[in-house]
């Protein structure tokens, strides 16, 4: 039971995660599901919902099609609902009964886009991890199936990796002079821009949903990726002052804090994704009672309102709302993370 949670909600799911990375792409997204996984994401997860409309649907599985395997109805579903709605594209998602029962996800893809013409993939989620996962896994599964090589360049073009409401709800990205935005991946963006993506001289990761988009994109188009802020190559030492997140994000902030007023702050990192993000100073917790653990000698922490529950009354704390942490309970106060005079002032 280390990895249980008492106090703390979880993050937001895998499921959510990706229909969270692929909202504004115009394409049309099944989640295969007796119907909790949507209606989570649409009333918990999704800043969007009310404003602006996406092809999110669930398959509206029962018991009799779960123990027969009845893919011949999910599979017509699909194809009518593609006549109807005539989306760019189809993508499919999982839940924890078809998963367990071992759905051959990837063959109803290619019946599905026999079928329909449109293309169409299966993004591996089974609602058992964190939204990290799903996005990463949403955007990884669309660059291979998507992108194609470019024939030219866009001269200092960069895409921006990484951006969903659950981590960015109201960060705003400055591209450096001499730069050219080609995509960002994927929000306040469209499909046609996503696609032009191969056209960048750089990608830039934003959070570690990004990561697996970047890795592939620099092995099949020779497209090299850097992270936010190249946070990595400043020097932080051990401390007692911790930021409680997803570890690019942390990372960053913890960076900034460094250059800017030269404290030390370590990351402590939440989420699911943290290979090759994080520094020797920090570390990874998944659990409460690692994560309490870890906060329990700490001067000064940065983290979602929620971790105050969990961490010592006598450490300095900074609320820094990260909405899949604690969703809408504290929107109204989190900042745009690129500006960290408005959540961060020196002791």
């Amino acid at each position: 039971m280390k990895k249980a949670y008492k106090i703390l909600p979880v993050y937001t799911g895998d499921v959510s995660g990706f229909a969270s990375a692929l909202y504004e792409l115009g394409g049309m997204l099944v989640i295969h599901d007796p119907s909790g996984c949507n209606s989570t994401y649409n009333t918990h997860d999704e800043v969007r919902w009310y404003k602006q409309e996406a092809l999110i649907y669930i398959s509206g599985l029962n018991d009799i099609d779960a123990i027969t395997g009845n893919d011949n109805k999910f599979i017509g579903d699909i194809v009518r609902a593609a006549e109807d709605m005539k989306p760019k594209f189809i993508a499919l998602a999982n839940s924890p009964l078809p998963y367990l029962n071992g759905t051959d996800f990837k063959g109803i893809s290619k019946i599905v886009e026999d079928r329909t013409g449109l293309p169409c993939f299966y993004v591996q989620t089974n609602a058992m991890h964190d939204y990290t996962k799903g996005a990463s896994e949403a955007f990884s599964a669309f660059a291979k199936k998507m992108l194609k090589p470019s024939g030219k360049k866009v001269s200092g073009g960069i895409n921006i990796l990484g951006t969903t409401p659950l981590d960015h709800t109201n960060t705003k990205f400055v591209i450096p002079e001499g730069k050219t935005l080609v995509s960002n991946w994927a929000y306040n963006s469209s499909l046609d821009e996503v696609l032009k993506a191969t056209q960048a001289e750089l990608n830039l990761v934003v959070s570690s949903t990004g990561l697996a988009a970047a890795e592939y994109m620099k092995e099949a188009f020779d497209i090299p990726y850097e992270l936010l802020g190249n946070y990595l190559d400043v020097e932080r030492k051990k401390s007692r002052n911790y930021i409680v997140g997803e570890p690019v994000i942390s990372g960053y902030i913890a960076a900034q804090i460094k250059k800017i007023y030269g404290a030390d702050l370590n990351v402590i990192a939440t989420t699911e994704i943290t290979g090759g993000l994080l520094a020797e100073c920090d570390r990874k917790c998944h659990g409460e009672d690692e994560i309490k653990q870890s906060l329990s000698d700490a001067e000064m922490i940065i983290g979602d309102p929620l971790f105050e529950l969990i961490s010592p009354k006598t450490a300095r704390f900074i609320r820094l709302p990260h909405f899949a942490m604690s969703g809408r309970l504290f929107r109204k106060e989190i900042p745009d993370l690129m500006r960290l005079e408005d959540y961060y002032n020196e002791p």
